[in-house]
């Protein structure tokens, strides 16, 4: 016999709310009309144990093809930093004949099930899940329910489903290059990670990778860093506690910020200590953070893709897609490039 469909109002009653409400919370409309957190999760919670599944569409066969592609993030749609790769995927999908409909989940695993539940109810062909910065992420079961890729993450575990990523490597590999070319063969520091390659901030893949580049082309080159100084946040006042460290002891030639607002800090720290960028010491960032234009001189930056991985993600789940049926494995990372966004924070060093 046939599994009894649960409802709305047997999730309103084992939640304790009213039908209203419950309807509220699971249409995402809870915080809107300032329904409680406690009863938002509660009732999250209680669908999800129930097995309740909104029917937003009218019953029937499943369409062929609906046309439509979900993304679902956990800050990217209301970030400022990544709105770009929102952006990035709505066009790709509209050149290529899709809606992308958008779900924020603010990072509430019950929250980012429901908004995948609600994709697949609304005959989505297929989800990305993405994330406002590169982390390995726990997939959520429904994701499995059809084509799939992941944005700015990897998962936790084995997976079929592919990621696209930022090349962080490449980028590391990008920001020695610009103090090689720049004739800088001696006092560099790190400003964030290092100097091994497990000296990184917790969970942080980008200072992981980042750090493999920069110890490949520094070491090619025969250049030895003299120092590196690990962050657990990548922040202004880090980078300014850390650069005014290394100058009690240390005169730089350049410095290489594991990000842009770890750079903001230097500049402040390098200011107050007298010396001039980049007439006394060169540096360079990660990401393009809007930070970086506003500093003077504006930052050398490795920028992060952000509209291009939005539209890389859309095009490989739209490719995924017409070669469904196919034996046809994809590629299971692809890395966008991370172009150098250059300023003028690198100059020939001093004799």
């Amino acid at each position: 016999m046939g599994r009894t469909r649960v409802t709305l109002a047997d999730v309103a009653a084992a939640s304790g709310v009213s039908i209203t409400t419950a309807s509220l919370v699971l249409t995402g409309r809870a915080r809107e009309l300032r329904i409680s957190e406690a009863a938002e999760r509660r009732v999250r919670s209680t669908a999800q144990e129930l097995g309740y599944r909104r029917n937003t569409l009218a019953t029937g066969p499943r369409p062929a093809r609906a046309q439509t592609i979900g993304l679902v993030s956990d800050t990217i749609a209301s970030s400022g930093l990544a709105g770009d790769m929102v952006k990035g995927a709505v066009e790709a999908a509209y050149r290529r004949g899709y809606m992308l409909f958008v779900g924020e989940s603010g990072g509430d695993p019950l929250v980012e099930r429901a908004l995948i539940d609600a994709m697949h109810d609304r005959h989505a062909d297929g989800v990305v899940f993405a994330a406002m910065y590169t982390r390995v992420v726990a997939l959520p079961e429904g994701l499995y329910d059809g084509p799939a890729v992941l944005l700015n993450a990897t998962s936790a575990t084995r997976t079929t489903i592919p990621s696209v990523v930022p090349d962080e490597v490449e980028a590391g590999r990008s920001a020695a290059g610009v103090l090689v070319e720049a004739g800088h063969d001696r006092g560099i520091h790190l400003i964030g990670a290092g100097p091994g390659v497990h000296d990184v901030p917790p969970n942080s893949i980008a200072a992981a990778q980042r750090l493999l580049g920069l110890r490949e082309v520094f070491g090619a080159a025969g250049i030895e860093v003299v120092s590196a100084h690990r962050c657990p946040k990548w922040t202004p006042e880090h980078g300014y506690e850390a650069t005014a460290q290394l100058l009690r002891t240390q005169r730089p030639k350049a410095l290489v910020c594991f990000n842009d607002r770890l750079a903001f800090g230097a500049y402040q720290a390098l200011g107050e200590a007298g010396l001039a960028v980049p007439g006394d010491v060169s540096v360079v960032g990660f990401d393009d953070h809007p930070v970086a234009s506003w500093m003077r001189p504006r930052l050398t930056t490795i920028a992060l893709p952000h509209h291009e991985l939005g539209a890389r993600a859309v095009a490989v789940l739209v490719d995924m897609l017409e070669r469904r049926g196919r034996d046809v494995r994809p590629p299971m990372t692809y890395r966008v490039p991370m172009p150098v966004r250059e300023g003028g924070s690198v100059a020939r060093p001093r004799r």
